[in-house]
């Protein structure tokens, strides 16, 4: 690929991925017939094709320069995980020969007991098992065949975040199918829900980054005084490019698009120092493997450009932080949108049936959204004047809320006219404007032909909102479907239906700013909920509602669903704590000696030259420091006192008393750094890390 950058890049797009184009010319007819079988139309795995397949997988990586093969899957740990084995076997002759066999592509048994298991497992259960997700292809990288796989235990229980996914995509399949059969669709014979996720991050220098040990061990910094500078001129959003900023999207683009991943859109976002990618839609699985290889890519094409990607949703304080907006709908094999509302969408009764389900959905389970994109980083975010509030609700826009008002009321709708403009000026051309505006406010935003799930934090694996939509959305079908199947007119049936569950779920639409305290009042008067951090959401997965509609939908079972509880509790405490030790660390070791080492070049200069402005900086700074010291202690009294009786009780701690304490002593220590010459502060400051990249 060293001529990459000189061609076209349909010319190399998607050269190291064994998709179905390589698959249908060099497998046999039945085997590549079986194969395809299996991912489009979920018949389950013949294994006697599979021997064949390996080996030709096999050559076809040896071709791009593999020498090993991994099962990579998604642990519960907020990162993937593989194992490397060579394409080698041993002979009698003490030779090796390079071998892939079919049962090496189906399964794997890599160690369970060092993953996050919630109970699942203990040390002494080690055993597990990888198996291959055919509906994702397999792909060449740094010279490894990496097969996407699930990830599950010995006894049976699933141990990852893509297994659930695959579960609720073949629910949503399940349940949109039966809709459309009753609403007399005979030629759809698959609903996919398809995703393009758009990925936020930052970019800075990674010298700079090399000295600051809270972004190397947490992502984030933990302490630092606003800069003179930061969004406020709003020049940085769609801003030109620096040319060292071009260069690693360019070479990021490329390397993406080996793998196949269709990297569209790239930008500065609003935020000094931070970015924007997007892609294309993909199938649900398909996009999480995808954006998860976006994320590891941006770090390791940085690395080659001295930079670091920044991935945690609130690396600084005082300017935007990070999301990742997740742009979801339901299409069927045949190439029907099924959120695609068409030139009368009054009249579209598939939609308005499919419209109806999601806002039932998103009313009812508003719990498991919250919970599904829950983060001790999106904690920082969400709710602030960047980002969507805890509060869950959908905006529809004028057009829709329209058609909705005529559907309860019953009265006759009027649609909107399409406004046309050149703006007057004649060389101009003439736009038809969209039948709606855009809500960046919304968390749940209908933009057009999809949704737009803007609460999801850019480090989170989307797999886990994306299992939780298409699960919530796949129950309420599931209802939708028993009362269609049943009616003996079904279209007067579907209208019923549309009406009742609009009427009765409308209170999660709003349309306004959501960033207002008089929305919050207003969500509190409709009985929304406003679930506040991550502790308390995680509590929401085990209720009875949420216990049902993993079970129903066969997403979860209950052993699953209590070990993920357990988990992200686990989580969330050794992340907070992790923060607090780093924290401690960088006090006592450095920020608490600079103050003090300050304040003793003050009280050397200030005896020495009887200097009033020594003297009175000296008095502050000193207080400072004090204070500093005072809140160091604080902090680590509230790390020695956590008794860690049970998960829940251990994070609600973690939460109410060492957050309160770190975000004290982040209050002294800002305070003191302006002080602070430079050339005594340890580490860099937000100026030089925002703007010296």
């Amino acid at each position: 690929m060293e001529n990459a950058k000189c061609l076209s890049p349909d010319a190399y797009f998607g050269e190291y991925v064994f998709n179905e184009a390589v698959m249908k010319s060099r497998l046999s007819k039945t085997a590549f017939k079986v194969l395809k079988a299996t991912i489009h139309a979920g018949v389950p795995l013949d294994s006697s094709v599979a021997d064949e397949v390996a080996s030709v997988m096999k050559e076809w990586a040896l071709e791009k320069g593999a020498t090993h093969f991994t099962h990579w899957f998604q642990p519960m740990t907020n990162i993937t995980a593989e194992k490397h084995d060579a394409f080698i076997s041993p002979t009698a002759d003490g030779k090796v020969i390079l071998e892939f066999s079919g049962k090496e592509l189906i399964k794997g048994e890599p160690d369970a007991s060092s993953f996050p298991s919630g109970g699942l497992r203990e040390t002494a259960a080690a055993r597990g098992y990888t198996a291959w997700d055919c509906t994702s292809p397999a792909f060449v990288k740094e010279s490894t065949l990496y097969i996407p796989t699930a990830f599950f235990s010995y006894t049976g229980e699933i141990l990852d975040k893509k297994a659930p996914l695959l579960r609720s995509v073949e629910a949503l399949n399940r349940e949109a199918l039966r809709v459309l059969r009753a609403l007399g669709n005979c030629t759809s014979e698959k609903v996919t829900a398809t995703v393009g996720p758009e990925q936020e991050y930052f970019l800075i220098n990674r010298e700079l980054y090399e000295k600051r040990l809270d972004l190397m061990l947490t992502g984030r910094t933990l302490f630092g005084a606003r800069p003179p500078k930061g969004q406020e001129l709003e020049d940085q959003y769609f801003g030109r490019l620096r040319l060292k900023i071009s260069a690693f999207m360019r070479e990021l683009d490329t390397e993406l698009w080996k793998l196949g991943i269709t990297a569209k859109t790239k930008h500065n976002e609003v935020a000094p120092a931070q970015h924007e990618l997007a892609i294309i839609f993909d199938p649900a699985n398909i996009a999480a493997d995808h954006n998860l290889l976006v994320m590891e890519m941006m770090k390791r094409v940085a690395k080659k450009h001295g930079l670091v990607a920044l991935l945690h949703e609130k690396p600084f304080s005082g300017v935007n932080g990070s999301g990742k907006h997740i742009n979801w709908s339901m299409a069927t094999d045949d190439g029907i949108n099924l959120l695609d509302p068409g030139p009368e969408p009054s009249e579209n009764m598939t939609f308005l049936v499919f419209l109806a389900a999601v806002i039932k959905a998103v009313d009812k389970y508003a719990e498991l959204l919250r919970l599904s994109v829950a983060s001790t980083g999106n904690d920082h975010r969400l709710g602030a004047n960047e980002a969507p509030p805890a509060i869950v609700s959908i905006f529809v826009g004028e057009e829709l809320q329209a058609i909705i008002d005529s559907i309860v009321s019953g009265k006759p709708y009027a649609g909107p006219g399409r406004v046309k403009t050149n703006l007057g000026v004649a060389t101009l051309p003439i736009i038809t404007e969209d039948s709606t505006d855009r809500n960046r406010t919304s968390p749940f935003a209908f933009t057009g032909n999809k949704f737009e799930f803007r609460m999801c934090g850019s480090s989170n694996n989307i797999a886990e909102p994306c299992f939780t939509l298409n699960t919530i959305v796949a129950m309420v079908l599931s209802e939708i479907a028993g009362e269609l199947e049943k009616a003996s007119d079904k279209k007067a049936e579907a209208k019923r239906l549309v009406k009742e569950l609009i009427t009765s779920h409308q209170r999660v639409i709003f349309n306004g700013n959501n960033y207002t305290q008089e929305w919050v009042e207003e969500a509190a008067r409709r009985g929304l909920p406003n679930i506040s951090n991550t502790v308390l959401a995680i509590k929401e997965l085990l209720t009875e509602k949420s216990r049902e509609v993993f079970t129903r939908m066969k997403v979860l079972n209950e052993k699953e669903i209590e070990s993920r509880y357990e988990i992200l509790l686990e989580n969330y405490a050794k992340t907070i704590n992790i923060e607090a030790m780093t924290f401690i660390d960088m006090a006592n070791r450095q920020l608490l000696p600079a103050a003090l080492g300050y304040a003793a070049r003050l009280a050397d200069i200030a005896e020495k030259t009887g200097s009033a402005a020594a003297e009175s900086r000296l008095a502050r700074v000193t207080a400072l420091a004090d204070e500093m010291g005072e809140k160091l202690c604080e902090l680590e009294r509230a790390v020695a006192a956590c008794e860690h009786k049970n998960a829940y009780s251990t994070a609600l701690y973690y939460r109410e008393n060492v957050v309160k304490a770190m975000e004290a002593l982040r209050a002294a220590v800002d305070a003191v750094e302006p002080l602070v010459p430079a050339d005594m502060w340890p580490v860099p400051v937000y100026s030089d890390l925002l703007f010296r990249v």
